[in-house]
């Protein structure tokens, strides 16, 4: 899976830009607010539909214009893709994959697999379980459709059921009409529930090679998947769960939300048995960080027989030189996009960028 090329047009700070990627590693370089990240923010976008970002579509737009535009060209083990988005502050976004208009954002997902790294993504680790439900799901969605389409489910049948419970004042007439969307709830769940556990399952050999690698061995790490559903995974989770739904009816009544369900699983991260998010050091959260998204390299490539693409955000500003080498030596088998302030010594085609503009590459 290989990105080509990528053409844009009033996207963010860049007027106009045409550029072809090395099938290896590709490197920006360049001060501060000079358009590096918004390179890697337009490629993630043809890639997942929306912004690694928590911002409205019309705020891509460069400043004073009305739309925005991004061609991206790339290639597959066996065919050729052409991903278009068209973003306009007046009408709702339009994307083409192959020329051929798409009306949902799962249809566009999978197409190119992507993983993205920033020192943002220690809030993977340390903050709030959100975070690492956003983690399965987006890695999840881009080679299991089904799972993304039972995730869209899931949140409109909860958000239905949060409805009822808020907006109805009379608790018999709540037990009375709710069992229609506990039993759509129980069983979107369990498919849920069932593909998360699998996939933390998948991931934890991956992610332990990575961190025993990146640490020089002296960290041993330990994932484990908390649903939170408040049963076990096992045949009769969907029984259990609507009995457990609607013994706590009144306590989701009194609160106006639905207290139990996969909208409230975790993952539980260790690290040589200690809890990272409340005792590890902000090194060791890093270092787990960047190990969870190596690990979602390979089990992509377990997945779907290709690597996917690999951007890393000023990165290696937090890493010393000897992870430096060993994280470039461990993701030598994807292409990669790489921000940074200094070309660090790094080996691949470097792009200088200033005020939107390449201004020089090798």
């Amino acid at each position: 899976m290989k990105i080509s090329s990528l053409t844009l047009t009033n996207f963010r700070n860049y007027e106009s830009l045409k550029v072809d990627f090395s099938d290896k590693i590709n490197v920006f370089i360049g001060k501060n607010a000079q358009g590096k990240t918004n390179l890697l923010e337009s490629i993630f976008y043809c890639c997942i539909g929306k912004s690694f970002k928590s911002i409205k579509d019309k705020d891509l737009i460069r400043f004073g214009c009305e739309e925005g535009y991004i061609n991206l060209k790339a290639e597959r083990k066996y065919r050729e893709l052409k991903i278009e988005v068209k973003l306009s502050k007046s009408h709702k976004k339009t994307i083409l994959i192959n020329s051929l208009p798409i009306r949902r954002i799962g249809e566009l997902i999978g197409e190119i697999n992507v993983v993205f790294f920033s020192p943002n993504e220690l809030k993977l680790v340390r903050e709030s379980p959100d975070e690492r439900r956003k983690f399965m799901d987006i890695d999840i969605s881009q080679t299991n459709k089904r799972y993304f389409y039972n995730l869209s489910r899931y949140e409109k049948i909860l958000a239905n059921r949060n409805k009822l419970l808020k907006t109805s004042d009379n608790l018999e007439y709540v037990k009375e009409t709710i069992d229609i969307w506990d039993r759509a709830l129980v069983q979107t769940a369990q498919k849920i529930a069932f593909e998360r556990k699998k996939f933390i399952e998948e991931i934890m050999p991956y992610t332990e090679k990575a961190q025993t690698y990146l640490s020089g061995g002296k960290e041993k790490i330990e994932l484990n998947y908390a649903c939170g559903c408040g049963v076990k995974l096992d045949e009769k989770f969907e029984e259990n769960m609507d009995k457990l739904l609607k013994k706590n009816i009144e306590k989701d009544f009194k609160l106006g939300y639905t207290t139990i369900g996969v909208h409230r699983d975790d993952i539980d991260i260790f690290l040589n048995d200690v809890e990272v998010k409340n005792f590890g050091s902000q090194g060791q959260q890093r270092t787990v960080a960047l190990s969870l998204k190596l690990a979602e390299l390979e089990s992509m490539f377990n997945r779907t027989g290709e690597y996917p693409i690999l951007m890393l955000d000023d990165v290696f500003s937090e890493l010393d030189a000897e992870r430096q080498a060993r994280l470039l030596k461990f993701v030598d088998r994807t292409q990669t996009f790489i921000t940074c302030t200094d070309d660090k010594k790094i080996t691949g085609k470097v792009f200088e960028i200033a005020s939107g503009k390449i201004i020089k590459q090798n």
